[in-house]
């Protein structure tokens, strides 16, 4: 039975693509965008967040009940001593404030198929879906396919929203049975994309023209990262791109913002640029401006 790893389910999901949808976070990701906004979807690996503000001083069932011994308590103050933690997850499951989650589980597509099914009626009376996020979906081919199959077997309306770095194969083998891509661009200069994100973006550009060249539809998606992609120039030129591709008519607009901050945080992870901040009202009505005469509807938002 294939299986996959996931961080997170959204129920009630209704800025994940049309209608009300049931959001599926795949856990990894190649790219590390200093601004993303589910820092714990970028390892494949399990983790450990911990929500001091949730911990109870008074409290240390947590410490009693790790079999690695890598917690403690002092002063009422946990300790988390991660080179000892193994991720059991004992201490997670007792917590009874969940200042402490194991971020990071293993489904079989029969136990996320079972998930989604308990939504199917508030997908199917507002024309909603399933989306697949992440993280980055493609990193998990195998357990992504099995997934679209599932949901076409049973009609059901399915996003792919994901990054584009994978090897081409991968798209190629899902892309008929995906009824909507939300594909991201992030930058057209390779050398600072690969300064802002960790990678090159000419697998993603190259794999975003063939996907559109097989009739794909495909909603792109900008996030809005000033003094990273808001200038004219950069506008520009993504604008350029886009309209060479055929059957883009949408693009969406998504203005940076700070709700992911805490997370680097509990997961006691340095937050990278944290006195950025998100664009102006002004900023994004001039991109959506100049984004304007090329044709496309402008969608602000998820």
């Amino acid at each position: 039975m294939e299986s996959g790893m996931l961080f997170d389910i959204k129920h009630y999901a209704i800025h994940d693509g049309p209608g009300i949808r049931t959001t599926l976070f795949f856990k990894g990701c190649p790219l590390n965008c200093w601004w993303c906004h589910n820092p714990e979807g970028i390892s494949p690996e399990p983790e450990l967040m911990f929500k001091p503000n949730r911990c109870l001083p008074e409290c240390s069932l947590c410490v009693q009940r790790c079999p690695k011994n890598a917690l403690a308590k002092n002063n009422g103050l946990l300790f988390i001593e991660t080179s000892q933690c193994r991720l059991v997850g004992e201490c997670a499951k007792i917590c009874p404030t969940l200042a402490l989650e194991k971020i990071g589980y293993k489904l079989t597509v029969a136990e996320a198929m079972a998930v989604v099914e308990k939504d199917r009626i508030f997908q199917e009376t507002s024309n909603g879906g399933v989306t697949f996020s992440g993280g980055e979906p493609l990193m998990q081919p195998e357990f992504l396919e099995a997934l679209l199959d599932a949901c076409r077997q049973r009609g059901i309306h399915t996003i792919v929203d994901t990054s584009g770095h994978a090897p081409y194969e991968i798209l190629e083998r899902i892309r008929k049975k995906v009824d909507l891509f939300f594909y991201d661009l992030k930058l057209m200069d390779e050398n600072k994309h690969r300064e802002e994100t960790g990678i090159s973006n000419r697998l993603i550009l190259d794999n975003l023209n063939k996907l559109a060249q097989t009739g794909s539809k495909i909603q792109i998606r900008i996030p809005l990262i000033p003094e990273v992609n808001t200038s004219q120039e950069e506008i520009a030129a993504m604008a350029e791109f886009i309209s060479s591709l055929p059957g883009i008519e949408e693009i969406s607009l998504l203005p940076y913002h700070k709700m992911g901050g805490q997370k680097y945080e509990n997961l006691n992870r340095p937050q990278p640029h944290s006195q950025a901040q998100a664009p102006s009202e002004e900023v994004i009505r001039e991109i959506q401006s100049q984004l304007e005469p090329y044709g496309f509807r402008i969608k602000i938002g998820g």
